[in-house]
């Protein structure tokens, strides 16, 4: 079976003056990145990715401060604000020749009183739209709401697999999202959406002062009883071929390159096995 290790720029909070570092990890060949700070910060990516072996992906937005969360409703910006915004993105990419263009959809806030299927099939439409107009893959990143708010997720897990068929639109599973939102039973949610995930967004969580933070995955949280068991969910989901396992733990609690490395390691045997 083959696939893709990849690291994102949440790994370096995208800092220019630490780019090369994702260049520079055994066993990686893929990027995924986004929230740049400037145009100058991005074009000095592109500069040192042409001289690289490596895929990428843009996790939108392209830059700090944009829309992230607002094709179903308002977040930060009006739906119609951050589609433009993001259909600008998904041209550049496909002209950069990005391997994927990843969004957060569907993202609701908070629970409340929708027909949200109705709301993500149109959604599902216009993404369709752009998918065939610009000729890049877009995939799909179902996310927690605010306080962790479960909704969005469990709103895709009501969503009627055959109508999401119809679109041709990939999808990347949060580990770590999903086992927030559903804990034991998110082998099963995931297991609905097999066939269409092509990105896997790779960490555990920690919790700090009430606040949770991103982790790198690592064999030694399997037994530790104060991390989540990943290897199971790994391994589910490099059934399918060609996924891009990314790993996307934030550099808050300073783990070493050595451990990352294990990380890696573990997962490659994982999924190769």
């Amino acid at each position: 079976m083959h696939h893709h290790i990849g690291l994102s720029g949440s790994t370096i909070m995208t800092d220019p003056g630490r780019f090369t570092l994702l260049f520079d990890m055994d066993n990686v060949s893929h990027i995924e990145i986004g929230e740049f700070p400037s145009e100058d910060s991005f074009r000095y990516f592109t500069e040192l990715l042409d001289k690289e072996n490596v895929t990428f992906g843009l996790h939108s937005p392209l830059y700090r401060n944009q829309s992230k969360y607002d094709l179903l409703e308002k977040v930060n910006y009006q739906p119609e604000q951050a589609w433009r915004q993001f259909e600008s993105e998904v041209k550049y990419m496909s002209k950069l020749g990005a391997a994927y263009i990843l969004v957060h959809f569907p993202y609701f806030k908070e629970e409340k009183e929708i027909d949200t299927a109705k709301l993500i099939e149109d959604g599902l439409i216009r993404l369709q739209q752009l998918q065939e107009r610009y000729s890049i893959s877009i995939v799909c990143e179902p996310k927690l709401g605010l306080n962790r708010s479960a909704f969005g997720i469990k709103a895709l897990n009501d969503f009627p697999v055959e109508t999401w068929d119809k679109y041709g639109i990939k999808l990347c599973i949060d580990i770590g999202d999903y086992l927030l939102a559903t804990g034991d039973e998110a082998k099963s949610y995931i297991k609905k959406w097999k066939k269409h995930i092509m990105v896997v967004h790779l960490h555990n969580v920690e919790f700090h002062n009430n606040k949770y933070i991103w982790v790198p995955v690592h064999p030694s949280h399997e037994l530790d009883n104060k991390h989540f068991k990943v290897a199971n969910l790994i391994y589910e989901l490099s059934t399918n071929s060609d996924v891009f396992f990314v790993f996307e733990h934030t550099p808050h609690t300073n783990p070493t390159e050595e451990f990352v490395n294990e990380g890696i390691n573990w997962v490659k045997d994982l999924i190769d096995g």
